[in-house]
């Protein structure tokens, strides 16, 4: 596989407009707010900014229900702000990738407003409307990804349109060759403007099986085997790259919840020309019980490994991974992988390091370089976000489930936990705004903050800086090929790189307890009782050999085995 482009080299730092910092004092965070924050952004060393959608909406989904794709939501600033944030980030040597969401559009876009007036409208076919049932019951049985029915009776026409999120996010008919034509020219647009690439929300429900069966004889049932890597969906992922991406140089990663190692293999081979990575959800569904995301259950290492070298294997000499341990979408890694109160700073470190020192392009999300933790508000009344709120109604108010239960489940995996501000310093809100914040700082700001990271020469953010100029510095961290290591073990995930005659050893203590570990047989010959410690993440490692390791409570290792 050809090596050496910028997606593969870099490491990408996510920013959520809302929460990251707010210029003006509406307690919402906006354009001129991140471009404040360009030369922390520079300090860090990432290469990449993905920033979440800045685009005109009504907010029904935080901005991922779009009614105007080129045009600048008015809490966030204008296209002049943007520009100018674009040019920030050139000028620092960083590139600026955008969300692009087309598997469905705001109800209040112009092409909705126009299709649902009749079915004879020339924009009608845009989105993916039908009659329901003789007993007037929806046109299938598929649940929305939040909950309810995957669709909408609208009365002006007497059809139901398909919506796989909120109703007022209808999805858009990739069928009709007119409407992939209006994405490729709104892509352009922006590429046109200087953007280098885009991250596509949940690109892989694009495609839909036709005749749009039900799933089952359930009332409603979830139907992810009917529209998730549908039949065309590579089909029209070669198309866009063809029409658009190819013509940019232009990075590509789609987010596809259900997709299979298999599948991403197909996607991310450059011989394909599709996309260059995929965001899949494997790791962020080995916690999930049965029934989904809220029947949380304790993770496990060994689930970890497994979900991990499989995708490591998979994609080695084929395609790319994406890594990444939380985004706007999931809780915050310390709380979720590690240990956010004794060991916070110690495991924190540790997911850096393994995130950092696996094959792929990782992903940061803002506030994890400094540390932040999920939050516990004291009341449902204190959440935003319409998937968790979604969730609370059916489960206390429809199943009669216990507040202190759902509440429990919201605790350990709401999209809100990402979503709190970024924690700039220990004045009131965290420096985030002079207002009234739009959803509350988590109260830990006073101890967890940028302010006091940048203070401290041993904190996580200085240890992120450290792994992103290592990543620069040493080819292997790229593109050596992943080996696990002890396997069996239950509390060292351990692994190496190697690329030619180079061979690094990655060792990880996940748990909260001191463990062993003993290098196999098999490595001995390359480490010839010599080693050469890379990074570590407590200042004061002993020298050992790397044939007999005894690591702290969360303690991480690299080693070059000479």
């Amino acid at each position: 596989m050809a090596q050496g482009a910028f997606w593969q080299e870099g490491v990408v730092y996510q920013i959520y407009p809302r929460s990251f910092m707010d210029s003006n004092g509406d307690g919402v965070g906006d354009l001129q707010g991140i471009i404040s924050k360009l030369d922390y952004l520079k300090e860090l060393g990432v290469d990449i900014v993905w920033l979440s959608p800045v685009y005109k909406s009504p907010n029904d989904d935080n901005g991922y229900d779009i009614s105007d794709y080129e045009a600048i939501m008015d809490e966030f600033g204008t296209m002049e702000d943007w520009e100018k944030l674009l040019h920030g980030l050139h000028d620092r040597g960083i590139k600026l990738i955008m969300d692009l969401v087309v598997n469905h559009s705001s109800d209040e876009h112009a092409w909705f407003q126009k299709a649902r007036k009749s079915k004879h409208n020339p924009y009608r076919d845009y989105y993916i409307w039908r009659p329901g049932k003789p007993d007037g019951s929806e046109p299938n049985n598929w649940l929305s990804f939040f909950g309810g029915s995957a669709w909408q009776y609208d009365a002006a026409t007497d059809e139901f349109y398909l919506h796989l999120f909120t109703k007022k996010q209808p999805d858009l008919n990739w069928e009709n060759p007119k409407l992939r034509q209006e994405v490729y020219e709104m892509m352009k647009f922006w590429l046109d403007k200087g953007i280098d690439g885009f991250r596509m929300d949940v690109i892989n429900c694009i495609s839909k099986v036709d005749d749009l069966p039900s799933a089952g004889e359930e009332r409603y049932a979830w139907g992810g085997d009917f529209f998730l890597c549908g039949p065309r969906l590579s089909q029209y992922l070669r198309e866009m790259n063809e029409q658009v991406l190819s013509k940019y140089n232009a990075m590509s990663v789609g987010e596809m919840p259900g997709v299979t190692p298999e599948q991403a293999a197909v996607f991310t081979n450059p011989d394909n020309r599709q996309v260059n990575m995929v965001f899949q959800f494997e790791t962020m569904d080995i916690d999930s019980g049965e029934g989904g995301k809220w029947n949380f259950k304790p993770w496990r290492l060994s689930d970890l490994k497994a979900v991990t070298s499989k995708w490591q294997y998979a994609l080695d000499g084929k395609g790319w991974n994406s890594l990444y341990l939380n985004n706007h979408d999931q809780p915050r890694m310390v709380s979720r992988f590690g240990n956010d109160t004794v060991y916070r700073k110690e495991s924190a470190k540790l997911l850096a390091t393994f995130l950092h020192t696996l094959q792929g392009t990782p992903y940061i999300y803002q506030g994890e370089e400094i540390g932040m933790t999920n939050v516990q508000f004291g009341s449902i009344d204190d959440y935003k976000d319409v998937e968790t709120l979604n969730f609370y109604r059916e489960a206390v108010h429809e199943r009669g489930v216990s507040p202190e239960r759902a509440m429990a489940s919201i605790y350990a995996k709401g999209r809100d936990n990402a979503r709190t501000p970024i924690q700039w310093d220990d004045s009131e809100n965290g420096g985030f705004t002079a207002g009234e914040p739009w959803i509350a700082v988590n109260p830990n700001y006073r101890e967890i903050n940028v302010e006091e990271s940048l203070r401290d020469p041993d904190s996580i953010f200085h240890y992120y800086k450290t792994l992103i100029a290592l990543r620069k510095r040493h080819p292997i961290m790229i593109y050596g090929s992943y080996d696990i290591v002890a396997e069996e073990h239950e509390q060292i995930y351990a692994y190496t790189r190697s690329l030619g005659e180079q061979k690094w050893l990655v060792v990880l203590n996940f748990s909260g307890k001191e463990a062993q570990f003993v290098l196999p047989e098999a490595l001995k010959s390359f480490s010839g009782g010599g080693n050469e410690l890379i990074i570590a993440n407590y200042g004061d490692v002993p020298a050992a050999s790397v044939e007999e390791l005894r690591l702290r409570p969360y303690e991480a290792r690299v080693y070059k085995l000479v």
